[in-house]
């Protein structure tokens, strides 16, 4: 009878784990999460210009703690590389007219992008000043700025030898092989232009050359990983130049127009909780007088928010640069990222954007069959381009201790963990892997 009784009792009890399993309408619910490893926020660590202390001082303290970092360079100071320069008329034939033809709409764009290859650092300066008035919509005070320049050069206040010292910084030694090195490490090294120039006030020809030419240069040298992403000079948010700059590079940090994201510029106060869109990417820019109490606080918020990208922009080093933040801070801030990395995916603007966009151009089919959970992904995008590992987690019934993933002849077993929404395992998968199969790791059915 007391036999009976308890084989009953188990009957009953692997009864109701079948129903409960069956009824749980959570098994094989599969997202990609919305960072990779399931993370809270994510962290891009860039920097502008390609200073020298950015490799020699920053560099080592993120390799120390495993960080990768985003260089954006100006391929043009680099040896080997295609130099600025200016392409159109006769630059003696366009600075004689400047006499006797005042700055207007339709000469404008050759003449400021001619300014910047006169001569000395003077004139180069006025491309920049006149690109800066430009870009703030006050034109008539850009052509007249422009004007004046040149009448500096024609009477020779500015001395007129046709030399490129634009952006021009002999500290800067850096070399395509360092380069190279670097970005095998797992660092980005990408595009800033060839000589960083105001991308809104090139002519066309001139624009294309500064994009391409940069481009062309990075693939020759570090590959195609390194052509994927890119910076215009200043922050650029003008509508001509970076319409242009879409077409030569998949992906820009000053403008991503992606109906999901909202992009709050360095410039901006606005806060990350005041969007509704599903992701916020949160540019700041750490300068010389901004607090590393408030550069934490950036993180803190991001981590709390839990769709902020924060976009860190970084410029000079140790007093060599723009806007310097010292050795001693940069140790102190990233180790303070390190303290919160299991919360955070430190990662690359470019893994950033292309794990993004594969999210969501992902779509996801599930089947449960004879104890099995079957998943495929799909998407339209190339998974020769966008490479980046994507986090999967699926909900597995909740008497699974572990769970065999199958991805082709790959296989693994990986721990149950749990949430509010019942037990689930998370898996990397990359756009072109096989279909996933995955199994109780102790041989336990649904």
């Amino acid at each position: 009878m007391k036999t009976s009784l308890i084989r009953n009792i188990c009957f009953i009890h692997a009864l109701s784990l079948m129903v409960s399993c069956a009824e749980d309408p959570n098994i094989g619910t599969t997202v990609i999460t919305k960072w990779q490893g399931n993370k809270n926020a994510a962290i891009s660590i860039t920097f502008d210009d390609g200073i020298i202390n950015q490799f020699t001082i920053a560099k080592p303290i993120m390799d120390s703690l495993g960080f990768p970092g985003t260089f954006y360079v100006i391929t043009g100071k680099i040896k080997g590389s295609g130099s600025g320069k200016f392409i159109g008329r006769d630059p003696k034939k366009i600075i004689e007219e400047t006499a006797s033809i005042q700055t207007n709409k339709e000469n404008f764009f050759e003449r400021a992008s001619l300014i910047a290859f006169t001569g000395t650092s003077e004139a180069a300066d006025y491309h920049a000043k006149v690109g800066s008035l430009f870009e703030q919509r006050r034109i008539e005070e850009a052509y007249d700025l422009l004007d004046e320049g040149y009448q500096k050069i024609r009477n020779k206040s500015i001395k007129n030898n046709f030399e490129v010292v634009f952006h021009n910084n002999p500290e800067d030694t850096t070399s395509w092989e360092q380069l190279k090195t670097y970005a095998a490490q797992g660092h980005e090294i990408a595009s800033h232009t060839v000589t960083h120039p105001r991308l809104a006030v090139l002519d066309e020809v001139n624009l294309r050359y500064e994009l391409e030419q940069s481009k062309a240069d990075l693939l020759r040298f570090l590959g195609p990983e390194s052509t994927f992403s890119a910076e215009g000079p200043y922050g650029t948010e003008n509508e001509r130049a970076l319409s242009f700059a879409h077409q030569v590079y998949p992906s820009l940090r000053n403008r991503m127009p992606e109906p999901w994201l909202e992009e709050i510029n360095r410039g901006s106060k606005m806060n990350p909780a005041e969007s509704q869109k599903e992701y916020v990417q949160w540019q700041r820019g750490p300068l010389s007088s901004v607090h590393l109490d408030e550069m934490k606080g950036w993180v803190d918020t991001s981590i709390k928010q839990a769709n902020t990208w924060l976009v860190l922009v970084f410029h000079g080093i140790d007093n060599l640069g723009w806007e310097p933040k010292t050795r001693l801070e940069l140790k102190e801030y990233f180790e303070f990222l390190k303290k919160k990395e299991d919360q955070l995916w430190i990662a690359t603007f470019r893994d950033v954007t292309k794990y993004l966009r594969q999210r969501k151009s992902a779509k996801i089919q599930m089947e449960k069959k004879d104890g099995f959970i079957f998943v495929t992904i799909s998407s339209t995008l190339d998974p020769a381009l966008y490479n980046v590992p994507l986090t999967v987690k699926t909900y597995v019934p909740n008497h699974w201790n572990s769970v065999a993933i199958v991805k082709g002849k790959e296989s693994e077993l990986s721990k149950v963990e749990r949430d509010e929404n019942g037990s689930f395992v998370l898996y990397s998968y990359r756009l072109g892997d096989p279909s996933i199969s995955l199994s109780s790791g102790d041989s336990g059915k649904f």
